[in-house]
């Protein structure tokens, strides 16, 4: 009858075997970069992890994203970019030397910018404008009081980040679509306040959304996208509306329990600058 292994000893043949198999493919890669021409395969190798990562990026990622929408996708593109990260820097690990040997020499990209760029032209391209979309509505759906994870609106942040290899042009687009939708979002919003509430009422629900645009913006967007997010919030509630709000409040018969120009001057002194960029 076979032995029971326990999970001690199971780990340690896994370790034992996965260290072996290290050294033996670490010095396979090793011996072919090192060779002199025509036996240096540094291309060749290139290759083969290129070729590794666009295979799990098809056979795994795509499969499992392609068909999601909404929240659904956020979730599944940062569980697929997660994992794929974890892949690819095990894998590179193996193909260490071409970095040092053929990645200096013939100005390619290193192995870790090779893997970004992979995921980008085959997933990136491709579902970005649903991206943007998804986000910008799970954005929404928080304004108006739904249930919404916002540390899946920090990792979608964190992604635009990573997957721009140190441009920040995702990123950058993703902000102007996040300041287009807030300024859409209340442009909408305005009319109706004006129309159904008090002047004073409505300075109240101005303060009121500023402190929560500021809360939820420090959770997902660097320091200066909050900025201009609160500033442009800030205008459209109060600084296009106070002739109308002026003469609102002149009109109205007058509500002495709350002073209409301490309130506005509560707003218009909110710290703009704080909140915090994601880790």
């Amino acid at each position: 009858m076979k032995k029971k292994l326990t999970p001690e000893e199971g780990l340690s043949i896994l370790n034992e075997g996965i260290s072996k198999a290290f050294m033996i493919l670490d010095g396979c890669v090793y011996d072919m970069c090192v060779q002199h021409p025509p036996y240096e395969y540094c291309a060749k190798l290139y290759d083969i992890f290129k070729k590794a990562l666009e295979d799990g990026i098809t056979s795994r990622v795509i499969p499992a994203v392609k068909d999601k929408s909404h929240i659904f996708l956020l979730y599944e593109l940062w569980n697929m970019w997660s994992k794929y990260k974890i892949m690819a820097k095990c894998l590179g690990g193996f193909f260490l030397y071409l970095d040092r040997y053929f990645v200096e020499d013939r100005k390619a990209a290193s192995l870790s910018n090779l893997s970004i760029s992979c995921f980008h032209d085959l997933v990136c391209i491709e579902l970005y404008p649903k991206l943007l979309e998804a986000a910008i509505c799970l954005i929404n759906e928080d304004r108006d009081g739904k249930s919404v994870c916002r540390d899946l609106l920090k990792h979608v942040s964190t992604f635009f980040v990573e997957i721009g290899r140190g441009d920040m042009c995702y990123y950058e687009n993703f902000e102007g679509a996040v300041l287009s939708s807030t300024e859409n979002y209340y442009n909408f919003l305005v009319p109706q306040w004006l129309q159904h509430y008090s002047s004073a009422d409505y300075v109240l629900k101005a303060e009121y959304r500023l402190s929560q645009e500021k809360e939820r913006a420090s959770q997902f967007l660097h320091q200066t996208s909050v900025e201009k997010l609160l500033r442009l919030v800030h205008g459209l509630l109060l600084g296009q509306t106070a002739n109308q709000l002026h003469e609102k409040q002149k009109a109205e018969s007058g509500d002495a329990s709350v002073s209409y120009q301490d309130v506005l001057s509560r707003c218009a002194g909110l710290n703009l600058g704080e909140g915090s960029s994601p880790a």
